[in-house]
């Protein structure tokens, strides 16, 4: 069996983080392993706490996990702090990691920063070099590359400019993208650019979703796919995960996906509309 790390923060809600890399795992048939770098009091409603991990033990975990399971990708949510991404990136390069797939955590779907500027700098410089993938949403984009991404085009230009930094593919999520129509996907993995369409859901169950989609690219790339068909199955999955959500009434505010296996084993790829350039 496939097996993948999620190096990131816990969920106590269980929408996002660990607990959504765990059931993105198991929902797309790898095994799941976790170093957690953070522990939160949240739910749907927000965020109450967060009790950072000691950067030396979230570098513990990752040893006893690659020590004897080891791990065939690895996926970074939640970091928050330089001394961790630091840890992480040298866990990384010791361990010879292939796939390793980076959800930025920057920037909050409001547009809040979650990562002090010595953070971003680290990330930067330390392990955006080392990605296989990174899946920074339309804020996380501009905050790398100083770039206002107002459409595609702009989009664009900041999935090269995030490349130059050492990233092999770039995925930039589109749901906030100004398109009202669809929820548009860019990937751009160095010579093309593949663009993943679906029409916009009108849902409040959102909670989770960068997690999610970050997770499923990591399981589709441990099973041996390449970047193309992983992004692909991992937009039909988050796409499938919302629309699955509309009757799980989870929560007071932004419920979380629909993880289970009962739809996953059948995804439909036909949901997707892709054009390659």
């Amino acid at each position: 069996m496939k097996k993948v790390l999620t190096i990131a923060g816990s969920d106590s809600g269980g929408g996002a983080g660990i607990q959504a890399d765990l059931k993105t795992f198991s929902a797309l048939g790898v095994y799941g392993m976790s170093a957690i770098t953070a522990l939160t009091a949240q739910n749907t409603i927000g965020v109450q706490g967060i009790y950072e991990i000691d950067p030396n033990f979230v570098g513990k975990q990752i040893d006893s996990v690659m020590t004897d399971i080891g791990a065939d990708a690895w996926k970074t949510g939640m970091l928050v702090n330089a001394e961790i991404i630091k840890i992480v990136a040298s866990r990384a390069r010791k361990y010879n990691v292939e796939f390793l797939i980076i959800d930025p955590v920057m920037v909050a779907k409001g547009g809040d920063h979650l990562l002090k500027p010595e953070a971003k700098i680290a990330l930067m410089s330390e392990l955006i070099p080392l990605a296989h993938v990174i899946t920074p949403n339309h804020y996380e984009a501009q905050v790398i590359t100083d770039i206002e991404i107002k459409n595609l085009i702009d989009a664009r230009e900041a999935a090269k400019k995030i490349h130059s930094l050492g990233a092999q593919n770039v995925v930039i999520k589109g749901g906030h993208l100004p398109d009202k129509e669809y929820a548009i996907d860019l990937l751009y993995d160095g010579k093309k650019f593949t663009e993943y369409y679906t029409p916009r859901i009108n849902s409040k169950n959102t909670h989770g979703t960068g997690c999610t989609f970050a997770s499923a690219i990591a399981a589709e790339l441990a099973k041996g796919h390449g970047i193309k068909k992983a992004v692909h199955v991992a937009k039909a999955y988050i796409t499938a995960a919302i629309l699955k959500a509309e009757n799980m009434n989870l929560g007071k505010g932004y419920g979380p996906t629909n993880h289970s296996q009962d739809f996953t084993v059948a995804v439909n790829l036909d949901l997707i509309t892709i054009k390659e350039e």
